[in-house]
């Protein structure tokens, strides 16, 4: 008896002991691509130059450099890569369906309409006569009108969950169709819209990393940090639910609680993220899948693996997204759909291979 508990112990050592190996060279490869991330522009620096003008240790241009320009973008990138993978991550989990994230959900589409509405209605979308890239008038209220309107279809959905008692398949197909609607109401704002302001709507679509300052990073990341505390500490409930609603309940989980909760709280994270930073496709949708395939579907290990896998792509699509066409910067929201989209296609292939 002492010998078969001795071996449960070394087989419960190993396989935990292999999932934190992952999580280990995730990190590694998160901490690589954020040096690597810095270091990339004219300047020329080196990683040996990023790490001491991180630490305040460089010559004063290089730490003006490091502090003022490039470590806001990575910081937006590291922060909305870890929401948006967490969200998705557990939106797979509560909806049970692996095609679950803030898309799929409308939040974005919602959010299109609202940064819409914001600068054809509101003015908040000016283009500066002086400067190639496109400014905003005023980026806060754009960013209010984008967050309200990303989480009407929340409210509907947990309306339709906790009140209509509806299955987790008609919440996709009900999102779907919000998605659908929005889309067609940004198209209407886009038809009365004058060129400039057609364009600003245009590149706000497309994501933007450099937009954003240490207070919107600031909020992204105590939005985005909060949740993650709260999926966290219900880590256990996202293991069990994936063996169904009735199993949950036998062993006392109260699902119709998790399940509202935890989406309110995807969808803000969501929200609050596309709000400042626009559009960005397929990374909370392959991250928490790439990460599965290795470790599976045990949360405790999966959401830090997720959120590291969302980060490291971001970071990564804003990498190849300066390095392809320099000293131009392409459209980050179209990098990762470049990068996305056959990642996924792979994975679905290798699942349909495997059955």
């Amino acid at each position: 008896m002492h010998m078969k508990s001795y071996r449960k112990f070394q087989n419960y050592r190993q396989y935990t002991g292999f999932k934190i190996l992952v999580l280990v060279i995730l990190l590694a490869l998160t901490a690589f691509l954020v040096l690597a991330d810095i270091a990339l522009g004219s300047a020329g620096l080196s990683l040996l130059d990023v790490c001491k003008a991180v630490l305040g240790c460089g010559d004063k241009k290089t730490i003006l450099i490091v502090w003022n320009m490039r470590l806001p973008r990575v910081a937006t990138a590291v922060t909305a890569g870890f929401g948006l993978a967490v969200a998705g991550c557990v939106l797979q989990s509560i909806l049970r369906n692996p095609m679950a994230d803030a898309s799929t959900l409308g939040v974005s589409p919602g959010a299109a309409f609202g940064a819409s509405f914001a600068i054809v209605v509101l003015g908040s979308g000016i283009q500066s006569p002086s400067d190639a890239s496109m400014s905003f008038a005023d980026p806060y209220s754009l960013a209010i009108c984008a967050f309200l309107c990303s989480v009407i279809p929340t409210a509907v959905i947990i309306y339709m969950a906790h009140l209509r008692k509806v299955k987790p398949e008609s919440m996709i197909l009900t999102g779907v169709a919000l998605s659908t609607l929005f889309s067609g109401g940004t198209a209407i704002i886009q038809y009365f819209a004058t060129t400039t302001q057609l364009g600003s709507i245009v590149f706000w679509t497309f994501g933007s990393l450099s937009s954003t300052t240490w207070r919107e990073v600031m909020i992204m990341a105590v939005v985005t940090g909060a949740a993650f505390v709260f999926f966290l500490i219900n880590r256990w409930n996202y293991t069990v639910l994936l063996s169904g609603e009735s199993a949950s309940k036998a062993l006392g989980i109260n699902t119709d609680a998790l399940i509202v909760g935890s989406m309110i709280v995807c969808s803000l994270t969501a929200a609050v993220t596309t709000a400042f930073i626009g559009i960005l496709n397929f990374i909370g949708l392959i991250a928490p899948h790439i990460v599965r395939r290795i470790i599976g579907n045990d949360y405790r290990f999966l959401l830090p693996a997720s959120a590291l896998a969302g980060t490291s792509l971001l970071l990564l699509s804003d990498i190849l997204s300066r390095m392809i066409l320099s000293p131009q910067v392409l459209p980050i929201g179209a990098i990762t759909s470049f990068v996305g989209a056959p990642v996924f296609i792979c994975l679905i292939n290798s699942r349909e291979g495997r059955t």
